[in-house]
């Protein structure tokens, strides 16, 4: 027998701000309770591909983007719900801080009811700490808020100073001592990929469960009361039916290339399309395949290695010339631009499907949510690069940003190429991904 709803134990990671050590303690608690035999089932808030990567290995489950904006609100509602159908315990991480962003963390966490935990770096302050729980904690009334997490504290005096100073509904649920041990790893994007450092991230996770062991406060070591998630109404998305029936999309993955939602795979599955990978950096035959998929990534760390392999630059360069459709998405796009200049400013020749040059610029970057204006549809997308492309073409359109007039990114098509910085979110319109890989637009 169905059921429209389904209860388990979850809570909400969040924090004042970036940096504050969610993403640690978010994978620190998934490796603890499934080291306990539970099933825990992690979701990142917002785009993101390389915290999810780190999730899922210390959860051993997949791991989700939940998005309002990006996604859908029924999308989010059923991800959480499924979720909540096999999991003994559902984990959030939040992005930025608690209510940066529109919709913000605190935004989803008020729509699904989920508890929310503050991770706050309480390294230099004390009585501080607990003002701005506090602050966090009222300032809006739709939030449930459990308490405090104190990252980086000094000391038991430390924490005792900082649980003192809480009121009485927001506990110090446990305080963390400074512990290099469990620092992630990192790079110029964020985390480094998960595939690259496994047996480091295990050696973090170790520690990591350690460390919360070690603890005085055990209350976060207890699984939540369980909450309710309910089963959307109606479908995500309308059914367009199987138009990528019989068609087979090769998608670029590897060390340069793994930008790619799990959930983007699946709506191209549903939509028919038989799904297959192919390596630039190794491979010498491109797969038979109706369509390709270049995805983002890190192709500036390996620029040398993709400019080497000429057999595979010609097949692709062949594939372009018969018309056939292809999505290339930042690190793609720089890999289909004439040359590509990386962080040694060394410059070493490309694809060379679009004219222009791209190159890597350090930290400086560009980020944030737009909408990839398409002829085939709208599609919700995100763009997040520290690099630059040069001497490119007349753009097919813009990106629009989700908060502000200027044009976002540019969007260039040749033939039955699109090619953009912005990464796309294939679930917010089906059709349009759709006809996209088929090379169809209105």
């Amino acid at each position: 027998m169905t059921t429209n709803v389904a209860y388990c134990p979850a809570l909400f990671l969040t924090a004042p701000a970036s940096n504050q050590g969610k993403t640690t303690i978010t994978a620190a608690l998934a490796r603890y309770f499934t080291e306990q035999g539970k099933v825990v089932r992690v979701f990142k808030t917002g785009p993101d591909y390389l915290d999810p990567q780190i999730l899922a290995q210390a959860s051993k489950q997949p791991v989700e983007q939940l998005d309002i904006w990006m996604a859908g609100d029924e999308y989010c509602q059923k991800m959480l719900f499924d979720a909540a159908q096999e999991a003994d315990l559902i984990l959030v991480e939040g992005a930025m801080g608690m209510f940066d962003g529109e919709p913000s963390s605190a935004d989803l966490a008020a729509r699904f009811k989920i508890p929310v935990a503050i991770v706050m770096d309480v390294q230099g302050m004390a009585q501080t700490a607990a003002a701005v729980a506090t602050g966090l904690a009222n300032f809006r009334d739709d939030v449930i808020v459990a308490g405090l997490i104190a990252n980086r504290c000094g000391s038991e005096r430390h924490a005792q100073l900082i649980r003192d100073a809480l009121p009485k509904n927001l506990p110090l649920l446990i305080s963390l001592k400074r512990n290099d041990e469990v620092t992630l790893p990192e790079r110029h994007l964020g985390l480094v990929q998960a595939s690259e450092v496994g047996d480091e991230l295990e050696a973090c996770f170790s520690a990591a469960v350690r460390w919360l062991s070690e603890t005085e406060d055990t209350s976060l070591l207890t699984l939540p009361e369980p909450i309710a998630f309910y089963a959307p109404e109606g479908a995500p998305q309308a059914d367009v039916g199987t138009p990528l029936q019989g068609k087979t999309i090769a998608v670029a993955k590897d060390e340069a290339f793994s930008f790619i939602y799990d959930a983007n795979l699946r709506v191209l599955q549903a939509l028919g399309a038989q799904v297959t990978f192919f390596s630039p950096l190794r491979d010498r035959l491109l797969p038979p395949a109706d369509a390709l998929w270049l995805p983002g990534g890190y192709p500036e760390l390996h620029a040398q290695k993709l400019s080497e392999n000429r057999v595979m630059s010609d097949q692709i360069q062949t594939f372009f010339a018969a018309n056939k459709p292809i999505l290339a998405e930042c690190g793609g796009l720089l890999y289909c631009l004439e040359t590509l200049t990386d962080l040694e400013h060394n410059t070493y020749p490309m694809l060379g499907l679009i004219q222009g040059d791209g190159a890597m610029r350090g930290k400086r970057g560009c980020q944030g949510m737009q909408t990839a204006a398409l002829p085939e549809g709208d599609i919700r997308a995100h763009a997040h690069h520290r690099s630059l492309s040069e001497n490119t073409p007349e753009p097919l359109s813009h990106g629009r940003r989700q908060r502000h007039p200027a044009p976002g990114e540019p969007i260039f098509r040749d033939k039955g190429l699109t090619a953009s910085y912005l990464h796309l979110f294939f679930a917010s319109n089906f059709a349009a991904t759709a006809a996209l890989f088929l090379g169809e637009s209105e």
